[in-house]
């Protein structure tokens, strides 16, 4: 049986619909920076999650090619997620999505080197014969945050987004987005099969 990220690790993807607080260690990701509006259909954002999904997927398969990486085990790869932030705007606009920044990424497994990601970058790039010149191997330590699970369409994410601040509140936090600590989410439905009224995104803030 392939490891499961989701499965292993619930306290990280399957938060409940009802805000807590939790301390995420630091993870290191495949990851894409870029800017603008995430649902144009040919925009910088729907190449980069190819981009990302790309080379996921050649390091998941690796054990099939005479590259060899120390540790490795079986592993469904992790969902996509994101880091979003505006310039000039304190939390998020959801009616200006062509001013967004982000940083698209799929978490890595502990074992992956740096190395083995520049194994897999050259591959992909090679095999697929497209430009993988964006991506990166990132890694990010979030540390304390507030967290829910989002039920429904991103444009309804406000509602819960204040549920949780009003939550850190009330338990002695202050939320603590910079341009460090940023609000991030992870997407556990395809939008584009699911039904938007039960889709689910796991949404974290950084808190203080």
């Amino acid at each position: 049986m392939a490891f499961d990220f989701k499965k292993e690790y619930k306290e990280f993807y399957m938060p409940k619909n009802k805000p807590s607080i939790i301390n995420i260690p630091k993870m290191t990701y495949i990851a894409v920076r870029g800017k603008g509006n995430p649902n144009d259909k040919d925009g910088e954002y729907q190449v980069a999650v190819g981009l990302l999904y790309g080379v996921a997927y050649t390091l998941k398969m690796s054990y099939k090619s005479d590259y060899k990486i120390n540790g490795f085990f079986e592993y469904v790869v992790p969902p996509l997620e994101g880091f979003w932030w505006q310039d000039g705007i304190e939390g998020v606009s959801y009616a200006n999505k062509d001013s967004f920044n982000w940083i698209s990424v799929i978490r890595l497994p502990d074992f992956v080197t740096e190395k083995d990601f520049e194994w897999a970058v050259a591959t992909a790039t090679k095999k697929k014969n497209d430009n993988f010149s964006n991506v990166e191997f990132f890694s990010y330590d979030e540390g304390l945050c507030v967290q829910c699970m989002h039920i429904g369409s991103y444009d309804d994410e406000p509602a819960t987004v204040s549920q949780m601040e009003k939550f850190a509140v009330e338990n002695g936090y202050s939320i603590d987005i910079t341009s460090e600590r940023l609000h991030h989410e992870i997407y556990l439905s395809d939008p584009r099969k699911a039904d938007i009224s039960k889709m689910k995104t796991a949404i974290r803030h950084p808190i203080k």
